[in-house]
């Protein structure tokens, strides 16, 4: 049976929905210590991450509304495994509290300063966010599923993470109205460039 590209919309829409659906569901696993059942479904949260921007994208079901829910969706289970992370490594937290404070300040500027721009949180999944994403998951499901915190891992996630949300601030500095799925600053200032009469 051939789905329909509505059927398609909803079932790309559902399988982000279902990041943010299971997030409280999986802090609850955590805060009890049922972390072998935790370790797997965080693990499906960051497939789905994976699968439904490329599904949306080979279907053509795209949308403002599937780019913001994605947005959300990413980071309830990116926020969710850090509170997972000061249940299960608080020594860790503990050791890194001022790089972790760092990136919260940074998270936190991104966001006041898009919500000042565009009343709403950017949704830009730059390519730089999207590597960053990919090297959270690397981290903290190799935290999750081998019991430890692997450091090179922690350092290449929080450098990279650094460095795509000062893009991200950028962004908002140089785009006057919102716009979802940007490739970077790089291609943004190129295509303005390119307008620009010689």
């Amino acid at each position: 049976m051939t789905m329909n590209r509505g059927s398609i919309y909803y079932l790309v829409n559902g399988i982000t929905m279902y990041r943010l659906v299971s997030a409280p569901f999986l802090l609850i696993l955590a805060f009890v210590g049922e972390l072998s059942l935790f370790k797997w479904l965080i693990a499906f949260s960051f497939f789905t991450d994976a699968i439904d921007g490329p599904l949306s994208r080979k279907f053509k079901v795209t949308s403002v509304f599937g780019a913001r829910l994605d947005s959300v969706a990413d980071d309830a289970t990116v926020l969710t495994s850090i509170v997972a992370l000061f249940i299960l490594e608080l020594d860790f937290i503990s050791s890194n509290w001022m790089s972790l404070t760092s990136l919260a300040i940074l998270f936190i500027i991104q966001t006041i300063s898009a919500l000042v721009a565009y009343g709403k949180v950017t949704s830009f999944h730059t390519y730089l966010a999207k590597l960053a994403a990919v090297m959270q998951a690397v981290f903290f499901l190799l935290t999750f599923f081998t019991g430890e915190p692997v450091v090179i891992a922690f350092y290449l996630a929080l450098v990279i993470t650094a460095i795509q949300l000062i893009e991200e601030i950028v962004l908002v500095i140089v785009l006057p109205k919102w716009q979802a799925d940007i490739k970077g600053l790089y291609w943004v200032l190129t295509r303005r460039n390119s307008f620009v009469p010689k």
